[in-house]
């Protein structure tokens, strides 16, 4: 954690969202007039996509079926840790792309499942923004949230995560409904103990929660939208929070506990941008201070 240099620091795991609250974000960091470097939670992976085909292949004949993105050991982590150590400290830092598909192999020239080459950050950034997995793990090897000045889960009931998964993973990657079936058992041993963890962490979790029936999500035919939806916010320190103008501000919310609002799921960027603007307001002008 450094006032000079700040973290924000956005965790979630394949499927909840996080990419929704990087767009809010990057409309605050835009009308604010802040320069943000971004890191990507993919670049910190441990392996490309043929050398994780062969761990998992090594793994399972061993009998370990529960490694996957999710685990801590398939990502150097340690690495990331340095990253935010080395922002926080110099404002300085170094990162790379994991590249997903044609689309993006074209823009950065490296096939897709490949890594870029590590780069170093554009000099003068008035922030660091990370989005991915493992923003705020606390662990015997590292602590990231230790380094992150603002910690934002992002968290949808289980069975509408599934379903985000499904439905982006068939309509992204090709992926059959069985396939994405198969990660998501895989993944639940980790995203148990190595993700859900985090949310302990975090300054403000967003859990979205569907008001249609997802009973079933691997046969849902419709991600359930925002108009379907509730969200629950929910602070770790309210203080200094002004719930009154946030349930005056935004129409159909209420508060359910003393560091908790609920609101309708179609006003989710609105309540961000309220709740978002005057933190990110406020890292800067403490840095600038500092």
């Amino acid at each position: 954690m450094s006032k000079k240099h700040p973290i924000i620091s956005v965790t979630g795991s394949s499927g909840a969202g996080t990419t929704t609250v990087k767009a809010t974000f990057d409309q605050i960091f835009r009308r604010e007039n802040v320069k943000a470097v971004s890191i990507e939670g993919d670049a910190f992976h441990r392996f490309d996509r043929m050398e994780m085909k062969a761990e998992l292949e090594r793994r399972k004949a061993t009998g370990d079926d529960t490694f996957s993105h999710f685990s801590y050991e398939a990502n150097i982590l340690d690495k990331l840790e340095e990253v935010f150590r080395t922002y926080g400290q110099t404002g300085n830092g170094e990162t790379r792309h994991y590249v997903h598909d044609d689309l993006e192999a074209e823009k950065w020239g490296v096939a897709p499942g490949k890594f870029t080459d590590w780069k170093a950050f554009e000099a003068g950034s008035d922030l660091l923004f990370y989005e991915g997995l493992h923003g705020a793990v606390v662990n015997d090897q590292v602590n990231l949230a230790t380094h992150a000045d603002l910690k934002i889960g992002v968290v949808p009931v289980i069975n509408l995560e599934w379903i985000q998964k499904i439905h982006r993973d068939k309509a992204s990657r090709g992926y059959s409904t069985e396939a994405v079936t198969d990660t998501i058992l895989r993944r639940m041993h980790a995203y148990v103990h190595c993700i859900c963890p985090q949310f302990i962490q975090t300054d403000v979790n967003f859990q979205r929660v569907p008001v249609v029936d997802t009973s079933n999500p691997f046969i849902a035919r419709w991600i359930p939208t925002a108009d379907e939806s509730l969200v629950v916010i929910r602070f770790r320190n309210p203080r200094g929070i002004d719930f009154p103008y946030l349930t005056s501000m935004i129409q159909g919310s209420w508060m359910t506990r003393a560091n908790s609002i609920v609101i309708p799921g179609g006003k989710l960027d609105l309540a961000m941008q309220l709740i978002f603007t005057p933190m990110v307001d406020r890292l800067i002008h403490e840095s600038r201070r500092a």
